[in-house]
Protein backbone atom coordinates (compact mmCIF):
# COMPACT_ATOMS: atom_id res chain seq x y z
CA UNK A 1 0.00 0.00 0.00
CA UNK A 2 3.21 2.60 1.08
CA UNK A 3 4.13 2.08 -2.57
CA UNK A 4 0.67 2.42 -4.46
CA UNK A 5 0.22 6.07 -2.32
CA UNK A 6 3.93 7.21 -3.51
CA UNK A 7 3.37 6.29 -7.08
CA UNK A 8 -0.17 7.81 -6.78
CA UNK A 9 1.39 10.97 -5.80
CA UNK A 10 4.25 10.61 -8.87
CA UNK A 11 1.45 10.56 -11.07
CA UNK A 12 0.37 14.08 -9.82
CA UNK A 13 1.96 17.02 -10.90
CA UNK A 14 4.02 17.61 -7.67
CA UNK A 15 7.19 19.74 -6.87
CA UNK A 16 10.59 18.63 -7.43
CA UNK A 17 11.63 18.31 -4.14
CA UNK A 18 8.63 16.18 -3.27
CA UNK A 19 9.11 13.86 -6.18
CA UNK A 20 12.92 13.12 -5.67
CA UNK A 21 12.06 12.50 -2.07
CA UNK A 22 9.39 10.22 -2.75
CA UNK A 23 11.39 8.23 -5.04
CA UNK A 24 14.50 8.09 -3.43
CA UNK A 25 11.74 5.82 -0.33
CA UNK A 26 10.52 3.56 -3.20
CA UNK A 27 14.31 3.04 -4.20
CA UNK A 28 14.40 1.85 -0.32
CA UNK A 29 11.29 -0.13 -0.64
CA UNK A 30 12.16 -1.65 -4.11
CA UNK A 31 15.10 -3.43 -2.85
CA UNK A 32 12.11 -5.43 -1.20
CA UNK A 33 11.23 -8.45 -4.18
CA UNK A 34 7.58 -8.99 -1.47
CA UNK A 35 6.99 -5.36 -1.75
CA UNK A 36 7.43 -5.11 -5.73
CA UNK A 37 4.79 -8.17 -6.47
CA UNK A 38 1.73 -5.35 -6.13
CA UNK A 39 3.09 -2.52 -7.98
CA UNK A 40 4.80 -3.85 -10.73
CA UNK A 41 2.15 -2.70 -13.45
CA UNK A 42 2.42 -1.30 -16.69
CA UNK A 43 0.64 2.02 -14.90
CA UNK A 44 3.51 2.13 -12.56
CA UNK A 45 6.02 0.85 -15.10
CA UNK A 46 4.84 3.75 -16.99
CA UNK A 47 5.06 6.29 -14.49
CA UNK A 48 8.52 6.24 -13.62
CA UNK A 49 9.09 6.01 -17.34
CA UNK A 50 7.80 9.12 -17.53
CA UNK A 51 10.00 10.97 -14.47
CA UNK A 52 13.39 9.55 -15.73
CA UNK A 53 12.18 11.42 -18.95
CA UNK A 54 12.15 8.31 -20.93
CA UNK A 55 9.06 8.93 -22.59
CA UNK A 56 10.06 12.15 -24.94
CA UNK A 57 11.80 11.17 -28.01
CA UNK A 58 12.45 14.79 -29.21
CA UNK A 59 12.82 16.63 -26.04
CA UNK A 60 16.42 18.00 -24.87
CA UNK A 61 17.66 17.68 -21.82
CA UNK A 62 17.63 21.08 -20.69
CA UNK A 63 15.77 21.84 -17.18
CA UNK A 64 19.11 21.08 -14.83
CA UNK A 65 16.79 21.20 -11.76
CA UNK A 66 14.77 18.25 -13.50
CA UNK A 67 18.30 16.03 -13.37
CA UNK A 68 17.59 14.65 -9.63
CA UNK A 69 14.09 13.61 -10.68
CA UNK A 70 15.54 11.84 -13.64
CA UNK A 71 18.09 10.07 -11.57
CA UNK A 72 15.73 8.74 -8.46
CA UNK A 73 13.46 7.65 -11.65
CA UNK A 74 16.64 5.31 -13.08
CA UNK A 75 17.52 3.70 -10.09
CA UNK A 76 14.39 2.98 -8.83
CA UNK A 77 13.36 1.49 -12.51
CA UNK A 78 17.42 -0.10 -12.27
CA UNK A 79 16.01 -2.21 -8.93
CA UNK A 80 12.57 -3.08 -10.13
CA UNK A 81 13.66 -4.58 -13.28
CA UNK A 82 16.53 -6.32 -11.07
CA UNK A 83 13.82 -7.94 -8.41
CA UNK A 84 11.19 -8.66 -10.60
CA UNK A 85 10.60 -11.16 -13.27
CA UNK A 86 7.39 -8.91 -14.27
CA UNK A 87 9.14 -5.76 -14.77
CA UNK A 88 11.67 -7.52 -16.90
CA UNK A 89 8.72 -8.64 -19.37
CA UNK A 90 7.28 -5.52 -18.98
CA UNK A 91 9.92 -3.97 -19.92
CA UNK A 92 9.94 -5.70 -23.39
CA UNK A 93 6.32 -4.52 -23.58
CA UNK A 94 7.30 -0.96 -22.96
CA UNK A 95 10.40 -0.95 -25.42
CA UNK A 96 12.18 0.33 -22.94
CA UNK A 97 15.54 -0.08 -24.05
CA UNK A 98 14.92 1.82 -27.34
CA UNK A 99 13.97 4.59 -24.71
CA UNK A 100 16.98 4.53 -22.90
CA UNK A 101 19.36 4.30 -26.11
CA UNK A 102 16.97 7.48 -26.76
CA UNK A 103 17.55 9.52 -23.30
CA UNK A 104 22.16 8.36 -24.15
CA UNK A 105 21.62 10.20 -27.06
CA UNK A 106 20.20 12.45 -25.66
CA UNK A 107 23.07 12.28 -22.91
CA UNK A 108 26.04 13.15 -26.19
CA UNK A 109 28.56 16.15 -25.68
CA UNK A 110 26.02 17.69 -22.27
CA UNK A 111 27.39 19.14 -18.99
CA UNK A 112 26.27 17.78 -15.73
CA UNK A 113 24.56 14.54 -16.79
CA UNK A 114 27.12 12.24 -16.10
CA UNK A 115 24.49 10.77 -12.91
CA UNK A 116 21.83 10.24 -15.30
CA UNK A 117 24.02 8.35 -18.16
CA UNK A 118 25.46 6.14 -15.65
CA UNK A 119 21.97 5.11 -14.64
CA UNK A 120 20.84 4.71 -17.68
CA UNK A 121 23.90 2.72 -18.86
CA UNK A 122 23.50 0.20 -15.58
CA UNK A 123 19.81 -0.59 -16.68
CA UNK A 124 20.57 -1.44 -20.27
CA UNK A 125 23.17 -3.62 -18.19
CA UNK A 126 20.09 -4.80 -16.95
CA UNK A 127 18.39 -5.68 -19.21
CA UNK A 128 20.53 -7.21 -21.45
CA UNK A 129 21.46 -9.17 -18.40
CA UNK A 130 18.38 -10.25 -17.54
CA UNK A 131 16.67 -11.02 -20.97
CA UNK A 132 18.03 -12.42 -24.06
CA UNK A 133 14.94 -10.81 -26.36
CA UNK A 134 16.06 -7.82 -25.40
CA UNK A 135 19.64 -8.08 -25.74
CA UNK A 136 19.04 -9.42 -29.60
CA UNK A 137 16.85 -6.46 -29.92
CA UNK A 138 19.85 -3.81 -28.91
CA UNK A 139 22.49 -5.98 -30.99
CA UNK A 140 19.88 -6.42 -33.54
CA UNK A 141 17.60 -3.33 -33.97
CA UNK A 142 18.89 -0.64 -31.82
CA UNK A 143 22.72 -0.37 -33.05
CA UNK A 144 23.40 -1.33 -29.49
CA UNK A 145 27.04 -2.05 -30.18
CA UNK A 146 27.56 1.35 -31.76
CA UNK A 147 25.54 3.54 -29.24
CA UNK A 148 27.52 1.61 -25.80
CA UNK A 149 30.90 2.01 -28.27
CA UNK A 150 30.01 6.01 -28.27
CA UNK A 151 28.99 6.36 -24.41
CA UNK A 152 32.42 4.46 -23.84
CA UNK A 153 34.57 6.51 -25.87
CA UNK A 154 33.02 9.68 -24.47
CA UNK A 155 33.54 8.36 -20.82
CA UNK A 156 36.92 7.81 -21.78
CA UNK A 157 37.37 11.34 -23.58
CA UNK A 158 39.19 9.55 -26.16
CA UNK A 159 41.27 11.42 -28.64
CA UNK A 160 41.87 10.03 -32.49
CA UNK A 161 45.26 10.09 -34.29
CA UNK A 162 43.84 7.55 -36.96
CA UNK A 163 41.07 6.04 -37.62
CA UNK A 164 41.47 2.94 -35.36
CA UNK A 165 44.42 4.34 -33.12
CA UNK A 166 43.17 6.74 -30.08
CA UNK A 167 46.09 9.43 -28.89
CA UNK A 168 48.20 8.21 -26.10
CA UNK A 169 49.04 10.61 -23.58
CA UNK A 170 51.04 9.60 -20.44
CA UNK A 171 50.36 13.20 -18.73
CA UNK A 172 46.73 12.90 -19.35
CA UNK A 173 45.49 12.27 -15.64
CA UNK A 174 43.05 10.17 -14.05
CA UNK A 175 39.42 9.68 -14.49
CA UNK A 176 37.25 11.30 -12.38
CA UNK A 177 34.93 8.42 -10.35
CA UNK A 178 31.69 9.34 -12.13
CA UNK A 179 33.75 8.64 -15.70
CA UNK A 180 35.19 5.60 -14.37
CA UNK A 181 31.65 4.38 -13.52
CA UNK A 182 29.87 5.44 -16.76
CA UNK A 183 33.03 3.55 -18.43
CA UNK A 184 32.56 0.23 -16.35
CA UNK A 185 28.42 0.30 -16.99
CA UNK A 186 29.35 0.97 -20.44
CA UNK A 187 31.65 -2.04 -20.58
CA UNK A 188 29.52 -4.71 -19.07
CA UNK A 189 26.26 -3.59 -21.41
CA UNK A 190 28.81 -4.31 -24.45
CA UNK A 191 29.67 -7.54 -23.09
CA UNK A 192 26.51 -9.14 -23.02
CA UNK A 193 25.00 -7.20 -26.31
CA UNK A 194 28.42 -8.61 -28.61
CA UNK A 195 28.52 -12.04 -26.41
CA UNK A 196 26.92 -14.05 -29.28
CA UNK A 197 28.11 -11.87 -31.98
CA UNK A 198 31.35 -14.71 -32.89
CA UNK A 199 30.77 -14.21 -36.67
CA UNK A 200 31.08 -10.59 -38.25
CA UNK A 201 28.82 -10.68 -41.40
CA UNK A 202 29.05 -7.04 -43.22
CA UNK A 203 31.24 -4.46 -43.63
CA UNK A 204 30.09 -1.89 -41.52
CA UNK A 205 29.96 -4.67 -38.13
CA UNK A 206 33.66 -5.45 -39.10
CA UNK A 207 34.42 -1.79 -39.28
CA UNK A 208 32.36 -1.47 -35.27
CA UNK A 209 34.35 -4.08 -33.88
CA UNK A 210 37.61 -2.34 -35.31
CA UNK A 211 36.78 0.92 -33.82
CA UNK A 212 35.51 -0.91 -30.36
CA UNK A 213 39.10 -2.43 -30.24
CA UNK A 214 41.08 0.28 -30.18
CA UNK A 215 38.46 2.26 -27.22
CA UNK A 216 39.08 -0.90 -25.37
CA UNK A 217 42.72 -1.14 -25.94
CA UNK A 218 42.90 2.61 -25.01
CA UNK A 219 40.56 1.81 -21.29
CA UNK A 220 43.48 -0.45 -20.78
CA UNK A 221 45.84 2.12 -21.04
CA UNK A 222 43.46 4.31 -18.47
CA UNK A 223 43.20 5.32 -15.20
CA UNK A 224 40.77 5.58 -13.08
CA UNK A 225 40.68 7.91 -9.53
CA UNK A 226 41.93 4.83 -7.29
CA UNK A 227 43.60 1.52 -7.91
CA UNK A 228 40.44 -0.16 -6.66
CA UNK A 229 38.58 1.57 -9.91
CA UNK A 230 41.34 1.23 -12.08
CA UNK A 231 41.69 -2.68 -11.30
CA UNK A 232 37.42 -2.92 -11.93
CA UNK A 233 38.04 -0.76 -15.12
CA UNK A 234 40.30 -3.06 -16.58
Amino acid sequence: KLCEGILNILDKDTKTSCQVACLEALRILSRDKKVLVPVTTKRNMQILMKLAKLDTVDDPLERVSEFPVIVEALKCLCNIIFNSSVAQKLSLELNLAAMLCNLLQKCKDRQLVDDIKCFDLRLLFLLSLLHTDIRAQLRQELQGVQVLTQALESSLSVRWTEEYKAAEDRDTPPLSLQETDCAIEALKALFNVTLDSWNVHSKNESHQFRYMAAILRHCLLTTGPTEEKTEELH
